[in-house]
This record gives C-alpha cells, sequence and structure tokens, in this order.
C-alpha cells in the first residue's frame, strides 16, 4: 500500500474535494483521482463517492478513516524516531486543539524545551474532533483539549481552567448589543451559555471560531469579542483591549490526556507537568481571580 495515497485520501476527505485537495497537495486533480483509485483497488472498497459538491465518504471510506490516520502516524512516528539527531533520547508526540494553543499549547512545548533539552517533540494540532482519534488509537502521547475522550491506556485529568472575558477596544460597560460585536464559537457548552445570557436577536457582524484570529480583526476594525484571558492578556496591558466592565464571565474547563505506560517511563515528565501549571496560572487568570 502506498502511503501517499493513504495521506491523499486524507486530504480529500479533510476538503471534500478533488480540487482543493489537489491544490493542497500542489498536484493535478487527474493524479488525487488516479491516487484514490488505486487506493481503492488494493483495498477491494470504494471509498468515496463523487457528489455535486465535491465528493463524500462510503460506508467502507467512513471506516477506514481510522485506520488511514494510524498508518500515516505511524509511519511519522517512525521516520521521526529512527531520524533523531545525536544526543536525544526520547520523542514526545503533543496533541493540542487549535483553541487551545495560544498560551497553553505552546507553554508545554516551551517547558518541555527549556527542562528537557534531550527530548524532541512532535506537535500535531487540530480540531478538537481531529484530536479525538489521536487520543483514541494513541497516536499521541499527551493531549490538550476541551473535550478528551475516555481512551484505553490514557490518564485523563482536569489541567486547567479557561477563563472567557469581553473585551472591547474602548473602555465602557456593560451593553444589550454591540453593533460591532465580533461572535467568536469556543464550542458548544459557550454557545448555549452565551444564548442564555445574551438573549437577543442581533447578527454578530462577524464571525470566529479561532480566538486570535478574532482579537486581531477587533484590533484592526474596532469592537468587541468574548475571549480566553490567555490570548488578551498582554494586549490588556498595553491597553489596546480592556474588559467590557460588568460583563460576565465564562470558564471551560481543559483536560490532559496522557498515555499512562508512555509518560510514566519519562522521568522528566512529572518536573514538566508541575512547572507548566506554575506558569499557566499566571497566563490564565487574571490577578484578582
Amino acid at each position: 500500500m502506498n502511503l501517499s495515497h493513504v495521506h491523499t485520501f486524507l486530504v480529500v476527505m479533510e476538503t471534500g474535494n478533488l480540487n482543493k485537495a489537489a491544490a493542497k497537495l500542489n498536484v493535478t486533480q487527474s493524479t488525487v483521482t488516479a491516487r484514490i483509485n488505486a487506493l481503492e483497488d488494493v483495498l477491494g472498497q470504494k471509498l468515496l463517492r463523487r457528489v455535486k459538491s465535491g465528493a463524500e465518504l462510503t460506508a467502507n471510506g467512513s471506516k477506514f478513516v481510522k485506520h488511514a490516520q494510524i498508518l500515516i502516524q505511524v509511519w511519522n512516528q517512525a521516520r521521526h524516531d529512527t531520524s533523531l539527531p545525536s544526543g536525544f533520547d526520547d520523542v514526545c508526540n503533543l496533541g493540542c486543539t487549535d483553541a487551545l494553543w495560544s498560551g497553553v499549547g505552546e507553554l508545554w512545548l516551551n517547558t518541555i524545551r527549556s527542562r528537557c533539552p534531550t527530548v524532541a517533540v512532535n506537535v500535531e494540532s487540530g480540531s478538537e474532533a481531529e484530536v479525538r482519534p489521536w487520543i483514541v488509537n494513541s497516536i499521541v502521547d499527551v493531549a490538550i483539549a476541551y473535550e478528551a475522550p475516555p481512551a484505553t491506556g490514557f490518564s485523563i485529568s482536569p489541567l486547567f481552567e479557561d477563563l472567557f472575558i469581553e473585551v472591547a477596544t474602548v473602555e465602557r460597560g456593560l451593553m444589550r448589543w454591540d453593533p460591532m460585536y465580533v461572535y467568536v464559537d469556543h464550542g458548544e457548552d459557550f454557545r448555549r451559555w452565551h444564548a442564555e445570557t445574551f438573549p437577543v436577536e442581533d447578527t454578530a457582524v462577524v464571525t470566529f471560531t479561532n480566538g486570535v484570529f478574532a482579537l486581531e480583526h477587533i484590533l484592526k476594525w474596532g469592537g468587541s469579542a468574548y475571549l480566553p484571558y490567555r490570548v488578551v492578556k498582554d494586549r490588556m496591558e498595553d491597553g489596546q483591549v480592556f474588559e467590557v466592565k460588568d460583563a460576565p464571565r465564562f470558564r471551560r474547563t481543559a483536560y490532559l490526556a496522557r498515555n499512562v505506560s508512555r509518560t510514566q517511563t519519562w522521568p522528566w515528565f512529572d518536573d514538566v507537568h508541575a512547572g507548566f501549571r506554575q506558569a499557566a496560572e499566571k497566563l490564565t487568570l487574571p490577578p484578582q481571580c
């Protein structure tokens, strides 16, 4: 089985379109089609169904996804392990949801690098939906996520409490609706809380799924948004954004999932974990909290 064919299948699944997959892979659409056809011939099953909007998974295609992900991840791991530079003792496969990378995933990475110079790190980031199978299939050794699923061989524990606050580019108090309000979709729990707290029918001027992008947008255009404190901390200290006075706060727990059999052999893991917790508290909670 050609791994480039498997990778192409995963890119088509991700983009939902052969043309978009070809652009992402920097190949022609005919090459993508040939790779998918070759993979289907090897498996003896149709994996994709062509539709007007692009391509969708067949029932067998859906079953093959997790196996394809494992194949690619195992190959990447094997390649990484066998190509470790001289002086490195081990590799840590770190998974982190995109929403938690800023100030959290990067802090974990920096803590490892500063305290464990002989440990290489392979970082995988993605959506909550993408990170879950990495944990379930033991593709990562350590993962940081809001929704870490139970998985055989993994220990899952609360890591920290993420605080979301409403910030604006001007100092102001709470108002029924800001016409310059930018809505950030922080997940199902946040959507429910936001709808209950702000029962208005007005439409946000812009909607994002990424808090960092939303912050950059309001810094350029003005307005307000609910963002994690860790994302806006530096901008607040610089006086570029301000917490909206009397605006309710929202909290969400982030979890650490770790492969027990892997991490219990790492003499440095507990030290990194403790160092991360100490540093994370300063990044994730305002002084008054």
